[in-house]
C-alpha cells in the first residue's frame, strides 16, 4: 500500500497553497492529489474532477448509501464533503503516494483507517483574527459565509492535538520549509 499524507486545516490557512507548491516543486516525492467530492456548487473557475468532484446533495447522499466514500462529512447543513474510495484506489494503483486536503473529522477517519501508512498534518492560522482577514481578502465568499467559516475554524482548532503534526502558517516560507521537511522525511521511511 502507498503512503498517505493527510492535510487538514480551517479554510483560509493556506493549505491549498502549501499542497500545490509541494506538488509543483517536488515531483520526486511521487505524490498524487486526491480530489475530494462535495455537494457545494463550483466557485469561480473550479472544474469537476480538477478541484473537486461536484455532486448534487441527492447524488452525494446516494453515494454515501452505496459506500462510495472512504470518509464523508456534512460540514455545513446540506453541504457534504468526502473522499471517493475509487479516487484513492486509482491513485495507489498508479503507484502514487496520495495527498489529501480534507476536513478535520475526515482526516482523522482516514488516519484511523490507514494507521502508520498515513501521516496527518494540521495547518493552523496564527490567530482567528488573521484568518478572518485572509478570508475577507480572498473575496470569494459573502460576509455571512466568512463568519460561518470563522466560527467553524474555532471549533476545528480543537482537533489540532489529534494530528501527528501541527504547523502554524504565520510565515508562508517558514511553514512551507517545515511542511516539505516533514513530508519528505515520512515518505523516505520504510
Amino acid at each position: 500500500m502507498g503512503k498517505l499524507i493527510i492535510i487538514s486545516a480551517p479554510s483560509g490557512t493556506g493549505k491549498s497553497t502549501l499542497i500545490n507548491r509541494l506538488l509543483a516543486e517536488h515531483p520526486e516525492l511521487r505524490l498524487g492529489f486526491s480530489v475530494s467530492a462535495t455537494s457545494r456548487p463550483p466557485r469561480g473557475q473550479e472544474q469537476h474532477g480538477v478541484e473537486y468532484y461536484f455532486f448534487s446533495p441527492e447524488e452525494f447522499k446516494a453515494g454515501i448509501e452505496r459506500g462510495d466514500f472512504l470518509e464523508h462529512e456534512e460540514v455545513y447543513p446540506g453541504r457534504y464533503y468526502g473522499t471517493l474510495r475509487s479516487e484513492v484506489d486509482r491513485r495507489i494503483a498508479a503507484g502514487d503516494r496520495v495527498i489529501f486536503d480534507v476536513d478535520c473529522v475526515g482526516g482523522l477517519n482516514i488516519k484511523k483507517g490507514y494507521g502508520h501508512e498515513a501521516l496527518s498534518i494540521f495547518i493552523e492560522p496564527p490567530s482567528i483574527e488573521e484568518l478572518r482577514r485572509r478570508l475577507v481578502g480572498r473575496s470569494t465568499d459573502s460576509p455571512e459565509v466568512i463568519e460561518e467559516r470563522v466560527a467553524k475554524a474555532a471549533h476545528e482548532l480543537t482537533y489540532a492535538p489529534l494530528f501527528d503534526r501541527v504547523l502554524t502558517n504565520d510565515d508562508l516560507e517558514r511553514c512551507y520549509g517545515e511542511f516539505y521537511s516533514i513530508v519528505s522525511a515520512f515518505l523516505s521511511e520504510d
